[in-house]
């Protein structure tokens, strides 16, 4: 018992040699780490298949018998494919042991357990496993299927006692041999398929690095100048001999090896590129003929082209390149695929910002288109008035005129102190001021730390014209109107109080509601509505406008500034 105990072993040994050598191929972790289609499974059938029939061959022979390691095939190929590849596997080595004329007395009961012990294995296994991979229950998959191949030869095998005789003596080896095999080459597996996650993961944080490296420039789209940091950064984080990026017709950026025709701002030079725009599928040319370069003596190999889009279009191409001819790996795709993937989330997020400068414009444009023309015309006959009487204060409010409206037509595209915001309010109260004289009456609580504060341009005016026209002008005796700014910490609270007619609450409630249209055609409504979408815009919700009103005794708009 001890001598076959160690002939099996050393059978075994050679059996693992065989399985690592296998494992080296790419196919094989393909297959083994992967979700098999049904001709892997096929694949997997008859290579497990096999294995069984080679550890038949290499059994050793005992009282009329062979003491094999056939069940480390076929139970691994329903371990690793699944009850259907080790039930085919069962069935390739069984029929062999019992068609093929090897000599003994247990060819039938060999044959059919074989084949048991193929579809018993995958159940067994695959009801009880813990994790893909799990050694601990392939090792005891192996003693139930050995198990069950001894039960199934006491049962089939004839003369009985010959069978008894033979159980007694490989019966210990058999299953403890065969369920270490099976236990150690699904550890051999495990390690395939650890291995192939810490690759991944690798490529993945070099994804992850290169994308953070290239946000800033790809913050702007596609263009040139981002296309050529980003191709340095990815040739620089990696080993590749070559990267590009085109757009839908030129070359961007290129860096690398053979960059003397493959010049930035010239139509691309590869076949395989305007298959991947027209088809906005992935490509991986693997040799010099299929990439298709039409520079003369080109040594640009193999390569993988991806398309980069946004907005559901494909706007460009990826391309990393080898030398070698079939130089990608599968590595070299996971990193091209991760890349694509981001590349694409950040183009998106330049659209986004593009979008969104957009939108910062036309609020503005509409800030701007609401000044209403009656407030034009009523300025010029107020400066016409004192043209007679008062030609200085004439002259003074045709210069806060046109201050008023230079802050209006050019507020610029970023925020402006609020000094600035305050120097455009003061134009508008002082001609306001001149055509209703003492109805209207401003005063300031600022902090002289406050005037730095940045904000977003015309955010202050439109809250002093609602708190003049609909707070205190619809009073015979007209109001105050209080502008005030102090720090708060980290925040600069903002505030516009008048002792006007105040809002009603019914009012109030819908005021920032989407669907409300400006009340009786005056804006009071939109101009609120848009301050405040802005500064939730910028800042956020929790920096929207606060509004406090008593019917008859005035209005609180305050809002929150972070520094």
């Amino acid at each position: 018992m001890i001598n076959l105990l160690i002939n099996l072993l050393e059978r075994l040994g050679i059996f693992a040699i065989a399985f690592i050598l296998i494992m080296r191929f790419d196919i094989f972790k393909r297959l083994l780490t992967g979700k098999a289609n049904r001709y892997e499974k096929l694949y997997l059938s008859v290579l497990f298949g096999l294995f069984g029939v080679a550890g038949t061959y290499m059994g050793v022979p005992i009282q009329n018998a062979i003491a094999n390691s056939r069940v480390v095939g076929v139970a691994l190929g329903g371990i690793l494919g699944g009850p259907l590849v080790g039930f085919a596997a069962g069935m390739i080595a069984g029929g062999h042991r019992y068609l093929i004329d090897i000599g003994g007395f247990t060819a039938i009961a060999c044959g059919v357990a074989t084949i048991i012990e193929g579809l018993a294995g995958g159940l067994i296994y695959h009801r009880l496993k813990r994790r893909p991979f799990d050694p601990a229950i392939a090792f005891a998959t192996g003693i139930a299927v050995e198990t069950m191949q001894m039960v199934i030869l006491l049962i089939l095998a004839k003369p009985f006692p010959a069978a008894v005789n033979l159980v007694s003596v490989i019966g210990v080896p058999m299953i403890l041999v065969n369920s270490i095999g099976l236990a150690l080459f699904v550890e051999l597996v495990a390690s395939v398929y650890k291995e192939k996650e810490r690759f991944a993961a690798f490529q993945a944080q070099t994804a992850l690095r290169i994308a953070l490296r290239t946000l800033p420039f790809l913050r702007s789209g596609l263009t040139g100048a981002s296309a050529s940091e980003t191709v340095r950064i990815i040739l620089e984080m990696t080993d590749l001999d070559a990267v590009a990026i085109t757009d839908e017709s030129n070359i961007l950026a290129y860096a690398g090896a053979e960059n003397d025709h493959h010049r930035l701002g010239t139509p691309y030079v590869h076949a395989s590129t305007g298959a991947v725009l027209t088809s906005g599928r992935i490509a991986a040319p693997l040799t010099r003929a299929e990439i298709g370069c039409s520079g003369a003596n080109c040594r640009l190999g193999s390569a993988i082209i991806v398309p980069l889009g946004k907005q559901g279009r494909v706007i460009g191409t990826l391309q990393l390149f080898r030398l070698k001819e079939n130089g990608i790996t599968s590595l070299d795709m996971e990193l091209a695929n991760g890349l694509a993937h981001l590349f694409f989330n950040q183009l998106e997020i330049s659209e986004l910002e593009e979008q969104r400068k957009l939108v910062k414009d036309a609020e503005i444009r509409a800030l701007q288109a609401q000044i209403n023309p009656h407030f034009l015309f009523n300025a010029i006959n107020t400066v016409i008035s004192y043209i007679q009487t008062s030609p200085d204060t004439a002259s003074g409010l045709l210069v806060k005129l046109a201050d008023f409206f230079r802050a209006n037509i050019n507020p610029g595209s970023g925020h402006v102190t609020l000094a600035a915001e305050l120097e455009h309010c003061r134009a508008y109260i002082a001609i306001e001021s001149a055509r209703f004289e003492e109805r209207i009456r401003v005063s300031y609580d600022i902090d002289r730390d406050a005037c730095d504060c940045r904000l977003p341009p015309l955010i202050l005016q439109p809250l002093v014209e609602n708190a003049i026209k609909h707070g205190i002008l619809p009073r015979e005796e007209g109001g105050e109107v209080v502008i005030a700014a102090h720090r708060d910490g980290e925040h600069v609270c903002i505030e516009v109080r008048d002792d006007g007619v105040g809002i009603p609450p019914q009012r109030l409630a819908t005021l920032f509601a989407a669907e409300v249209a400006p009340c009786s055609g005056d804006g009071a409504g939109i101009a609120l509505k848009n301050v405040n979408a802005r500064l939730i815009a910028h800042y956020g919700a929790d920096h929207s406008l606060r509004i406090d009103s008593t019917p008859g005794k005035g209005t609180t708009v305050s809002f929150r500034v972070p520094q």
